[in-house]
C-alpha cells in the first residue's frame, strides 16, 4: 500500500518524544507537512532537528504551545491556521492509590487528556469540513475498557476520548472528515519505562522488568510485550490517509490483543 500525505498539513500534539514523535516522523515520511508541538520552546526546537534526522527532507514545523490551556491552543492556530491531520497525543499518565487522588489531579487528567483535544479539534474542524477533506484522530488507551486499578483517573480519561471521537464523528458525518481513535496497548517510550519501574523490581534487567510487568499488571496481554511506538504510528498515518476514506467513527486497536477481549 503506498501512502501519499504530499500536501497535507498535520498537528500531532505531544510529539517531541515517545509516541508523538514516532507518529510525527511517519507522517513526515509519508509526505506531510507537520507540526511538532511540545510545551518548552526550547525543548520543541531539539526535537524538530532530531526528528529531521529520521525523516530527511521532510517539512518540520515548530510548535511551542501548552495546549492544555486556551492561550495555549489559540497559540498553535497562530503558527498553523490550517490543519488537514489533527493528531490528539497530548497525555499524562501515572500510577496512583485511586482513594488518594486528590480532586485538583482529577481536574489536570480532564483537562490534558480530553480537554485539550476537545479544543482543538473545535477550532480546526470546521475548516476541514469546509474543504471536504480532514482526519481527527484521538490517541486513546486500552485502559479506556480494561480500567487499571492503579490508574483510574488515566482510565477515566481515556474513556471520556472514545466518546468524544464518536460524537465528532457523528458531528462530521457526511462531510469528508473521518474522526476515529486509536486504543493503543502498553507502549515503549521513557515514560513508561520509569512507569514500569515504578511497580516492578528496579534492580531487573530491562527486559526482565518489561515482562515481568506485562505478567503481572497487563497478563491479558497475546502479545506479552510492550508495543513500539512506530507500531502506533503505522495505524495513524493509515487512518489519516485517503486509504481510511470509509473509516470514521471507530476504536482502532493496536493494543497487544486480549485473551479474552472485551473490546469491539
Amino acid at each position: 500500500m503506498q501512502i501519499d500525505l504530499t500536501g497535507r498539513t498535520a498537528l500531532v500534539t505531544g510529539s517531541t518524544q515517545g509516541i508523538g514523535a514516532a507518529i510525527a516522523v511517519a507522517l513526515a515520511r509519508a509526505g506531510a507537512r507537520v507540526g511538532v508541538n511540545g510545551r518548552d520552546e526550547r525543548r520543541v526546537a531539539d526535537s524538530v532537528a532530531a526528528l529531521a534526522q529520521r525523516a530527511p527532507g521532510a517539512e518540520l514545523v515548530p510548535v511551542a504551545a501548552d495546549v492544555s490551556d486556551d492561550e495555549g491552543a489559540a497559540r498553535v492556530a497562530e503558527l498553523l491556521p490550517q490543519v488537514d491531520i489533527l493528531v490528539n497525543n497530548l497525555g499524562v499518565f501515572g500510577a496512583a492509590d485511586p482513594l488518594e487522588i486528590t480532586d485538583d489531579e482529577w481536574r489536570r487528567y480532564f483537562e490534558v487528556n480530553v480537554l485539550a483535544g476537545v479544543r482543538l479539534t473545535r477550532r480546526y474542524l470546521p475548516g476541514m469540513t469546509e474543504r471536504g477533506w480532514g482526519r481527527v484522530l484521538y490517541v486513546a488507551s486500552d485502559s479506556a475498557v480494561v480500567i487499571p486499578a492503579e490508574m483510574i483517573h488515566y482510565g477515566m480519561s481515556k474513556t471520556a476520548l472514545l466518546a468524544v471521537s464518536r460524537g465528532f464523528a457523528k458531528k462530521a458525518a457526511g462531510t469528508g472528515v473521518t474522526v476515529n481513535s486509536v486504543i493503543a496497548g502498553p507502549t515503549h517510550t521513557g515514560g513508561v519505562e520509569d512507569f514500569v519501574y515504578d511497580l516492578v523490581d528496579r534492580d531487573l534487567p530491562w527486559e526482565q522488568a518489561q515482562r515481568a510487568f506485562m505478567r503481572e499488571y497487563r497478563p491479558q496481554s497475546l502479545l506479552q510485550r510492550l508495543i513500539e511506538p512506530e507500531e502506533i504510528a503505522h495505524m495513524v498515518v493509515y487512518l489519516s490517509s485517503e486509504q481510511a476514506s470509509a473509516t470514521t467513527g471507530g476504536a482502532l486497536r493496536v493494543d497487544g490483543g486480549y485473551i479474552d477481549s472485551i473490546l469491539p
